[in-house]
């Protein structure tokens, strides 16, 4: 038991926590220079070897993790995920799986679970998601009726990018986005000056209402609930009422009055 609680205070010490941090930004870089050829062509075989040694670090600590509190690391999904991500690295990068050493770089994701700031980012976004929905609804359909619109009416100015229902969706996409949009007006409006006021309200619903929308849910969802105040205890509310009695009762024996009646408690109000 004591040898456990030693290995639980070790996998929770911020001293091992950081160095698991270190060696995650450390292999993300080391994986960064292989992109490089003339760097590969110096030291590529040291690369690797850092990359099997940190590997293996990985390997020890998830095996620490599981073994110094077991139920924990089973229920914790972020563990799952330092699983799936370091498993990945340990599949064989030949013959069919060649394309699985690309993938190495997916152990960088391994911050999101180890920093706790960018753990409670992620979690807000998760949940977010179902909030998202109706949104994500609202933008396609607004996407959708002015594609169409656009196409009926632009599409044999521009035919290029209104002339098909694809082509104006990724046009109008393109817009949405704020990319190069001033281009795109100016190319219809040379043929329709009147174009200006339906990309301006396109521009209005689509990227300053609905897109803000998306920004308003998340950081609802990221910031910090209040908590919201229990109900008070019956036993103690009891125990208030009566010793107020008590009290009422003590101070009309000592001045032969009638008791005053006892004031209702914040408490119990």
């Amino acid at each position: 038991m004591a040898g456990r609680d030693n290995l639980i205070r070790l996998v929770e010490s911020k001293a091992f926590q950081n160095t698991i941090i270190g060696l995650i930004v450390f292999n993300a870089i080391t994986l960064g220079l292989e992109t490089s050829d003339a760097i590969v062509a110096e030291i590529g075989d040291l690369l690797h070897l850092l990359d099997r040694v940190v590997v293996g670090i990985f390997v020890v600590e998830l095996l620490l993790r599981l073994v110094a509190q077991p139920v924990k690391f089973l229920k914790d999904p972020w563990s799952w995920f330092d699983v799936l991500v370091v498993g990945i690295s340990l599949v064989p990068a030949a013959g069919g799986f060649s394309v699985v050493r690309a993938l190495r770089i997916l152990r960088a994701l391994r911050l999101v679970s180890s920093v706790p700031g960018m753990r409670v980012v992620v979690s807000g976004l998760l949940r977010a998601i179902p909030a998202m929905t109706s949104i994500i609804a609202l933008l396609g359909l607004v996407l959708y009726v002015g594609a169409v619109l656009a196409n009926q009416l632009y599409g044999e100015t521009a035919p290029d990018r209104f002339g098909h229902l694809g082509d104006s969706l990724f046009t109008l996409f393109q817009v949405m986005t704020g990319e190069a949009w001033p281009d795109i007006a100016a190319e219809v409006m040379a043929a329709h000056p009147s174009a200006w006021i339906f990309f301006v309200l396109f521009i209005l619903a689509s990227t300053f209402v609905v897109l803000n929308l998306f920004t308003a849910v998340i950081v609802s969802f990221i910031e910090p609930q209040p908590e919201q105040p229990s109900p008070p205890d019956p036993t103690l509310l009891a125990e208030i009422r009566a010793l107020r009695e008590e009290v009422a009762q003590l101070r009309a024996d000592r001045g032969g009055g009638p008791a005053p009646a006892p004031r209702p408690s914040s408490v119990e109000s």
